[in-house]
């Protein structure tokens, strides 16, 4: 985290901007460069994020700051800045570095309204949202959700496919937002969006990297039941959910939410066996999420906890002594 917060903080690169005003960034190699970690934050690749984003951002502050803004190219340069800080606030929040993964979303927000790409911007106020739901700011994140999704309306009616997946995403951190803070009445509002969103769109999609589509909304239904603690309805749902066309953090991210619901409904075994298949798929994504550090923990805790919890726990480092942060 060291080099990633230096990077955030802009100073290394106004360092070396001197040395490197004459190495110009060359806009398509970096959206190359950022497609490729893309891809590495949807296969729960965190230990190659955590070395190829210090410098990515990196160059994409440059590239921000070799293009004139008043052009097509200072435009381009922009969108891949936002890009990069948006991918940046998701690994944050999902490796637990929630005040880092706010300053990134501020200054996303920042870059994607000096693209002018509406795309872009609804996309970076997304990560807002989610970044003040991971600090617990629910009432906020939904206020958010809400403006946001009034801002966009107005493009629904022709909406292309990654404008569908753009708003459709955003209602999702809405109905997470609006579970954890026990608002049913907002919580079905973005739910019912969504899902309008994602049967408009027809199929499981990647537009805008946002593995948005039916599926995605069927683990948010799942996700918003666990939330309520309607534990019965997130037994019913979860496991019938076929997650195999998503990308790897989509399908181990719902495998943790299904173990959480198997060990509330006191069924050890079934949620300890989903929880190895997804460290089996992902396991830094299972080493270092909260939930399933939460969840092991519990496990440890029980008066005779399964040789294979307690093996578990020692390959993520959990330990049946720390402080249980509940969700």
């Amino acid at each position: 985290m060291p080099a990633l917060r230096v990077a955030l903080m802009g100073h290394r690169q106004f360092l070396l901007q001197e040395a490197q005003s004459d190495q110009v960034i060359r806009l398509n190699s970096l959206e190359r460069e950022v497609a490729s970690e893309w891809d590495s934050y949807q296969q729960s690749r965190y230990s190659r994020l955590s070395r190829w984003l210090p410098p990515l951002i990196t160059d994409a502050l440059t590239a921000s700051q070799q293009h004139s803004v008043d052009t097509d190219d200072g435009l381009h340069a922009q969108r891949l800045l936002a890009s990069v800080y948006q991918l940046t606030t998701g690994f944050l929040t999902k490796v637990g570095e929630t005040d880092l993964a706010s300053l990134s979303a501020t200054k996303g927000l920042s870059a994607a309204h000096a693209s002018g790409n509406e795309l872009m911007i609804g996309s970076l106020y997304r990560s807002v949202a989610h970044a003040l739901l991971a600090i617990g700011e629910y009432e906020q994140a939904v206020a958010l959700t809400r403006v946001v999704s009034d801002r966009l309306q107005s493009g629904l009616g022709a909406a292309t496919p990654e404008y569908l997946s753009m708003y459709g995403t955003l209602q999702l951190v809405g109905v997470v937002a609006a579970a954890r803070q026990d608002n049913r009445t907002d919580a079905t509002t973005f739910l019912a969006e969504a899902e309008e969103s994602a049967q408009r769109l027809g199929h499981d999609a990647n537009y805008l990297w946002t593995a948005f589509g039916p599926t995605n909304v069927a683990i948010h239904r799942v996700s918003a039941a666990m939330e309520f603690g309607d534990v019965q309805v997130a037994i019913d749902l979860g496991p019938c959910i076929d997650t195999t066309g998503l990308p790897t953090e989509r399908q181990v991210r719902h495998a943790i939410e299904t173990a959480r619901a198997f060990a509330r409904w006191n069924r050890a075994e079934s949620a300890l066996d989903t929880l190895l298949d997804a460290e089996f798929q992902a396991p830094e994504q299972v080493r270092y999420h909260r939930l399933s550090r939460i969840l092991v923990q519990e496990m440890l805790r029980c008066p005779r906890p399964p040789s294979r919890a307690i093996e578990l726990a020692a390959r993520i480092g959990v330990h049946r002594t720390d402080p249980l942060d509940r969700p």
